[in-house]
């Protein structure tokens, strides 16, 4: 998998509750960043040198070299004042000051002060940190619930988080109780209640008890969603169900998990989507294409950003 458990801090969407009457989308017009919405509409005027996109009622952006947060009318909710700010998860957003990494909630206030070397988003009410070289897990009032003892943490997801220990991977459960001990060369999140594992150069997947469910036998995996996990026999990838029968035949040179329906796969050089059937539902066009977020899917050509529907007609055209 591309994708490893390594905790980064990644500026990306945000939580909470939404008061626009559609979601916002981030665009760049004369190198700076603005909002429009699904309709392509703009709604925020472009005033900002990076943005995130709009998850709930706030987004991360960036004014000279800080980073603070804007809400649905572009009105500046949290000043820029930190050195990198993550999304809002759980009520709460990992943010860089100093080096350091802390928490703040939706007004801006520190909830838990920056003492950590690197800090991961909350979910479950546990958010990893990093303290020197080791991860643990605190809770929401910055309390260490699991020390700091792993070589490396993603987040919890179903209730388990994989960890790194000695070189090798494994889960443990809320509490800190390794409950899939460390055997794996990787290891991904629990989605539809299976997780991929990588073993003997192969990857396959488990079952909450460590089970081995679908053998190691893939080059490369991603996550089930709704049933279905990308999976890459040889060079090419397909779609696979959870007894590890492949449903969409491998023919792609790349591909991501379905959101909203439809999955981003790439061929000759170019993504499109494709629905649960493996039949085109936008043609392979784009340089570059991100998943279905809201109704729109972003996607690049010849170096420039736009959005598409699901009928893959654009409602931005690619710009910058």
């Amino acid at each position: 998998m591309k994708k490893t458990v390594a905790l980064l801090l990644t500026l990306a969407t945000m939580a909470g509750s939404f008061v626009h009457a559609s979601p916002l989308f981030p665009v760049l017009v004369d190198d700076h960043y603005g909002f429009v919405d699904k309709a392509g509409k703009l709604v925020i005027n472009p005033q900002f040198e990076r943005a995130g996109t709009f998850a709930a009622n706030l987004a991360p952006v960036r004014l000279g070299h800080l980073w603070g947060y804007v809400d649905p009318a572009g009105k500046l909710a949290i000043n820029p004042q930190f050195e990198s700010a993550a999304p809002f998860s759980g009520g709460f957003a990992a943010v860089e000051l100093g080096g350091r990494y802390g928490y703040i909630n939706d007004d801006g206030k520190y909830i838990i002060n920056p003492q950590f070397d690197g800090a991961g988003a909350f979910a479950e009410g546990r958010a990893a940190v990093k303290l020197k070289s080791r991860y643990g897990f605190v809770d929401k009032t910055g309390t260490f619930v699991i020390n700091p003892q792993f070589d490396d943490a993603a987040d919890f997801s179903e209730g388990l988080a994989a960890i790194k220990l000695g070189g090798r991977y494994g889960f443990i459960d809320k509490a800190g109780k390794i409950v899939i001990n460390p055997q794996f060369e990787k290891a991904g999140a629990f989605t539809d209640g299976l997780a991929p594992i990588k073993l003997d150069r192969r990857w396959g997947f488990i079952n909450p008890n460590g089970k081995i469910v679908i053998n190691p036998q893939f080059e490369d995996v991603r996550g089930f969603v709704n049933d279905l996990a990308p999976a890459r026999v040889g060079k090419l990838w397909g779609f696979i169900d959870k007894s590890g029968k492949i449903i969409i035949n491998p023919q792609f040179e790349d591909a991501d998990g379905f959101a909203e329906g439809l999955a981003r796969v790439k061929l000759a050089s170019r993504w499109g989507f494709i629905d649960r059937n493996g039949k085109y539902v936008i043609n392979p066009q784009f340089d570059d294409a991100a998943s279905f977020t809201d109704g729109l899917a972003k996607v690049k050509v010849s170096r420039k950003s736009g959005y598409v529907d699901v009928n893959g007609k654009y409602v931005w055209d690619p710009t910058n």
